[in-house]
């Protein structure tokens, strides 16, 4: 009967060792955000600080991002490329017709094409998905893989 007794005080003296220990460390994850000089308003006036130092921060960026957010619409957004063989005398397609574009669709297409004894390079502009000047198929097909991706 004592070792009975004395069997389930041991179990409880157990039991409330690992509960007293969760709540130590947990305890001590808690004091460990205060400072070792205990000068918790010093830390919290550096904060401070520091939040003000990030506010003029943002308040010096906003118009800056008011400027990129204006030039976006203009910014390249679209690209395709377009892959072909522009003379019939070289194998594996070394041509490339490529369109960058804006949002609206506008911007250039920069053709090269290549051939055994010759390389050409072309640019034409592009205003609303249309071609200024008369437009290759190829050059069409970059524009219209550009505006789908």
């Amino acid at each position: 009967m004592i070792t009975t007794i004395a069997l389930a005080v041991a179990i409880i003296a157990l039991v409330l060792s690992a509960w007293l220990m969760t709540q130590v460390v947990a305890l001590k994850r808690r004091l460990s955000a205060v400072p070792r000089d205990g000068d918790v308003v010093g830390l919290l006036q550096e904060i401070d600080q520091d939040l003000s130092t990030v506010e003029k921060v943002v308040t010096e960026l906003q118009p800056r991002l008011e400027e990129v957010e204006a030039a976006l619409p203009e910014a390249v957004c679209f690209i395709g490329v377009v892959n072909y063989d522009a003379f019939g005398d070289i194998t594996g397609n070394q041509s490339r017709s490529v369109a960058l574009l804006d949002r609206q669709g506008s911007g250039l297409v920069l053709s090269i094409l290549v051939g055994r004894h010759q390389t050409l390079f072309y640019t034409k502009q592009v205003r609303h998905r249309r071609g200024v000047e008369e437009l290759s198929p190829e050059e069409h097909s970059a524009i219209a893989r550009a505006m789908a991706g």
